[in-house]
């Protein structure tokens, strides 16, 4: 099923189509009589009587081709809300065996702008799907048109939710093919082809990552007949030579514990590994898209954890790229290697303004947080606080979590620079962070982003229908238009 989205600029107020209408609160629809008959409007006003006006969306059938929306405006609203209501809609039509759709712009009453952009964007957001591995596609079409002059979308407006839009499923798509499908190669391949968008790539295999010095991340894909590599993506928006902002992205595209085997039930999920590099893809699609005005840099650890004659063991001690040693404990605490030689990369060869990581790093967030928030670690108030603003805006919520000094000592080795597990027992998301923040070397403001609990969903959320949810995308993209540009 695909949504088409157009705009007319009129349309009789007596239509016979399906409508979507909006109202105050409490549903006051006094003011909406020019816009359906007189029978249409008495048989309404009855119905609404009876009534849960505490629902933010009614829908009623007028005959067997027309059905009527009223959308409540609530005063207090804020910009995800309004997405959130763009989706709702979708699960209405989503089980509808109607095609074609009237949103009236004029009836909209709030100060809002782009509150129909909000509304669409909420509603493309829903109605994404993986099925290109399905012999029988749902080939339907939805038809939403837009009539009114309230409200019109500009053309950058409407660029900059469409490169969203982009970015976001560029990056659910990423989550969401198999193992088999989306190895280190071939997503090395994917990303390759995003120079025709305008951003820089570069792709450095396993020769130049031994070159580089960067044995952290090569350890972790070691037992893989596939290739491990760091790739990084850049986007050039201002012609001076300001410092980039700068994103990495765990990579793991199948994660199988390695010899620490993780058990059988449920392994299956660790194709999502890599959540956190695709959200740092599809986040520099949206800036290339939508012709950011900043420099942006992503880079990303590609690797496959596989248990392979080659593989790394428990007890294995290696050399980062920082310079710094790291005895291996565990095998399944692999990310964290990844991230090491990606950040210290990052660090050195581009010198950014600030460092964001993203990775679903730890099972422990989701005990910590659920399903809710995203984990916050950080050396940096201001950055703190900008991602905590933006998450709350674009309802992809973060929650700030502890780093201290004192964690270390769970993480420090008696053979080495330091260990990648912390056996003693809790805190497994923080001595993760603490472990990380060893490889930002320069004090450069950091932020890593334990995503584990958020980057894929069985039951779905808001603005997704389950599986793969993009979370990060709008997140980082928000922080970059509040802040940045």
């Amino acid at each position: 099923m695909s949504i088409k989205i157009s705009y007319l600029n009129n349309l009789s107020n007596k239509t016979s189509a399906n409508l979507v209408l909006f109202t105050d609160e409490k549903f006051n629809i006094t003011s909406l009589k020019k816009y359906i008959s007189n029978t249409e409007f008495s048989y309404i006003s009855d119905l609404l009587i009876t009534s849960d006006l505490k629902k933010n969306l009614l829908f009623f059938e007028i005959n067997s081709k027309k059905t009527i929306f009223l959308i409540s405006i609530k005063k207090d609203l804020n910009t995800s809300d309004i997405e959130s209501l763009g989706a709702k809609f979708h699960g209405h039509i989503n089980y509808d065996k109607k095609n074609d759709y009237f949103v009236n712009s004029d009836t909209i009453n709030s100060k809002i702008e782009n509150f129909v952009g909000y509304f669409l964007h909420g509603l493309k957001l829903k109605s994404y799907e993986f099925n290109i591995y399905k012999s029988v596609k749902n080939k339907r079409v939805i038809s939403v048109k837009v009539i009114g002059s309230k409200n019109k979308i500009s053309a950058q407006n409407k660029l900059r939710f469409k490169a969203l839009e982009e970015g976001t499923f560029f990056a659910r798509d990423l989550v969401s093919e198999p193992g088999n499908i989306l190895h280190p190669d071939e997503y090395a391949k994917r990303l390759n082809s995003l120079r025709k968008y305008g951003l820089k790539i570069n792709i450095y295999d396993d020769k130049k990552l031994q070159k580089l010095g960067m044995n952290a991340l090569l350890g972790v894909g070691q037992g893989s007949i596939r290739g491990s590599y760091l790739v990084t993506m850049e986007w050039n928006g201002v012609k001076n030579n300001s410092k980039p902002v700068a994103f990495v992205g765990k990579g793991v595209c199948f994660d199988t514990g390695g010899i620490s085997l993780k058990p059988a039930k449920f392994m299956e999920d660790m194709t999502y590994d890599m959540a956190g590099s695709a959200t740092v893809v599809g986040l520099m699609k949206n800036l290339a898209l939508r012709k950011a005005k900043i420099n942006a840099v992503g880079v990303v650890g590609l690797v496959e954890n596989m248990p392979g004659g080659n593989a790394q063991r428990p007890g294995d001690i290696v050399k980062s790229y920082s310079g710094k040693t790291i005895e291996i404990l565990n095998t399944d605490a692999e990310g964290r290697l990844v991230l090491a030689d990606a950040l210290t990369f990052t660090e050195k060869k581009f010198k950014p303004k600030f460092i964001v990581d993203l990775a679903t790093l730890t099972g422990a967030i989701i005990v910590s947080l659920g399903s809710e928030y995203a984990g916050l670690f950080s050396n940096d108030e201001k950055l703190s606080k900008q991602l905590l603003n933006a998450g709350e805006k674009v309802d992809e919520k973060l929650w700030r979590m502890p780093l201290h000094k004192n964690f270390d000592k769970l993480i420090d080795s008696k053979n080495a620079d330091m260990q990648n597990i912390n056996y003693v027992g809790g805190a497994g998301s923080t001595t993760a962070a603490q472990f990380l923040q060893r490889f930002i070397l320069k004090e450069t403001p950091w932020a890593h982003l334990d995503i584990a609990g958020m980057a894929f969903s069985k039951y779905g959320g808001a603005l997704n229908s389950g599986g793969a949810t993009g979370y990060g995308v709008r997140l980082l993209n928000k922080l970059i238009e509040d802040n940045y540009e």
